[in-house]
């Protein structure tokens, strides 16, 4: 599709492109899908779809850069009409429930609709007349018309272009401002979406706080939740608390998360720390995704779920749904608020539950309580640990853990084997995410009085690059792993972390990168070691 098929086929877009062309504006360029080197570009000028019939056009002007949603408006008259739509539809409603459970929703509004409107060019009938019930409509106001229906009543309301759009990693709205949103290539940029008025904006809140299962009061008026696509949302909703109005952040989900060969091809790590950390996961090793937020904390975490043996079985325990396990054998856990605190159940239940089922591996959603003390008994147990937290350092780390309100003692750290650390940063209107460093856990001193780590890969900000500084050296490729292995000599565990490093760069290389195509080739692994990996990624 190019830019005047998508005119011919959406007369709307075709009115924004005239009037955005009349005020001055140059013709856009139309993009079935976005590229990271876009980002580079000075002038950016460009359409793109995200389902019909919605589109996006990025473009910079005198004020900045712009992101425009481009879909089907109402006139005044249509809203009006669509008022008296909506209410009859929502009468209707009950009286329609006998209706084939296995029709679409939106089949049904749309079957609703046309009962209490008519064409145009027809007469209403005399009972109708009569009742002032029916609606007149042209064909072109029923287009427009159906899709605000189906949008506000079964979609995703005034941010569903937004949801919809595949580029945005965040949407994030305050009071009646504009909406702003970070996109994947073009970094922060604000939207001409906002809500019109306050009682707009509280139902939309509210509405969405209820679906999600965790209602928002004045009394309660933080709450995070789970859309129904899975996207992450905080909302803050008194004016007491939040002094712009209501507002809300949506951290959006992907179904099919990127894999770990993607986030090397990314740069977030080399494919020599990859090769480390499938060494570590298929032998069971437990460590901690920490860093700040939005650094791809539970990105990478459920990249890392692929080097898991997938004869394994996995519990997660998460207060919102995030973690994606590939394996057959997972049980996913998730938290409960209620109002009667006998009927709670928190992450801390969870652990404490997942135990009791012997899994290989624990996935904690992300520390930040007294769960944190079950995970390290889970650990100590010998059940294998995954979670994210959040700490710059491994200092801040050891000083979190064993502080209030987790307070693990520090004799206890050791059971922890890694510590990954993750960073954001901007470059060139970029968003960039790199792993840091990764730090092995050795073991309590008790004469040092503390934790002794050593820094087995760091990150060059400056080159951007990855070094490995535990070449010979490295405490839990030799002393933890090499033994598991069978190893006679240790240090032939570098030849076997080469051998995997080589994997991954040639998944990389030979663009295997897919969620269901990078876990075909560990499932094939985990049945038949490296004879299960095609050749051609054995190198």
């Amino acid at each position: 599709m190019d830019l005047e098929q998508a005119m011919e086929k959406n007369p709307h877009m075709r009115e924004y492109i005239e009037s955005f062309m009349g005020s001055g504006g140059v013709k856009p360029s139309f993009h079935g899908g976005l590229t990271e080197d876009m980002a580079s570009l000075k002038r950016v000028n460009m359409i793109y779809p995200v389902g019909d019939p919605i589109f996006i056009h990025v473009f910079d002007d005198e004020v900045g850069r712009q992101y425009q949603v481009v879909q089907p408006r109402l006139t005044d008259d249509e809203e009006e009409k669509l008022i008296i739509v909506r209410d009859q539809i929502l009468e209707l409603a009950p009286m329609n429930s006998t209706m084939d459970v296995t029709v679409d929703l939106e089949d049904r509004i749309e079957k609703l609709f046309k009962k209490v409107t008519y064409p145009v060019e027809m007469r209403p009938s005399f009972i109708d007349k009569l009742r002032g019930r029916k609606v007149s409509i042209s064909k072109e106001q029923e287009r427009r018309m159906l899709y605000a229906l189906k949008r506000d009543l079964v979609r995703g309301g005034l941010i569903e272009p937004l949801l919809k759009d595949p580029y945005l990693e965040d949407i994030h709205a305050v009071g009646l401002r504009n909406i702003s949103v970070v996109h994947k290539v073009f970094g922060m940029v604000r939207t001409n979406l906002k809500f019109r008025s306050e009682r707009e904006l509280d139902l939309y809140v509210r509405g969405t706080a209820e679906r999600m299962g965790r209602p928002v009061t004045d009394s309660r008026p933080i709450v995070d939740g789970a859309l129904p696509d899975g996207s992450r949302m905080n909302i803050i909703y008194s004016e007491d608390v939040s002094k712009g109005g209501a507002s809300f952040t949506i951290r959006k989900f992907f179904e099919k998360p990127p894999t770990m060969p993607q986030l090397v091809k990314w740069g977030t790590f080399s494919a020599k720390m990859s090769g480390y950390l499938w060494l570590c996961l298929e032998y069971g090793m437990s460590l901690f995704v920490s860093g700040e937020t939005a650094s791809g904390k539970t990105t990478t975490l459920n990249a890392m779920l692929s080097f898991i043996n997938f004869k394994k079985k996995i519990y997660s325990a998460e207060d919102t749904p995030e973690v994606v396990v590939p394996h057959e054998v997972w049980q996913r856990l998730i938290t409960r608020e209620t109002v009667f605190d006998e009927a709670k159940v928190e992450l801390f239940d969870l652990v404490k539950t997942a135990l009791r089922s012997r899994p290989d591996y624990i996935i904690v959603g992300e520390v930040r309580g007294k769960e944190g003390s079950a995970a390290f008994q889970a650990m100590q147990t010998g059940h294998a640990v995954i979670s994210t937290f959040h700490a710059s350092s491994v200092a801040k780390m050891i000083q979190r853990f064993t502080g209030d309100p987790i307070n693990v003692p520090i004799r206890f750290i050791d059971n922890m084997n890694l510590a990954l650390f993750q960073e954001i940063i901007y470059k060139e209107g970029r968003i960039l995410r790199r792993c840091s460093a990764i730090e092995e856990i050795i073991k309590y001193s008790k004469e040092k009085g503390g934790i002794l780590t050593r820094t087995i890969f760091e990150w060059d900000p400056i080159r951007d690059q990855h070094y490995f500084t535990g070449m010979y050296n490295s405490y839990i490729l030799e002393h933890k792993i090499a033994p598991k292995m069978g190893l006679e000599f240790s240090k032939d565990i570098y030849t076997e972390l080469d051998r995997r490093e080589r994997v991954i760069r040639n998944m990389v290389d030979n663009g295997v990168v897919g969620y269901e195509e990078v876990n075909e080739v560990f499932r094939a692994y985990s049945e038949r070691g490296m004879e299960g990996i095609p050749k051609e990624l054995r190198g």
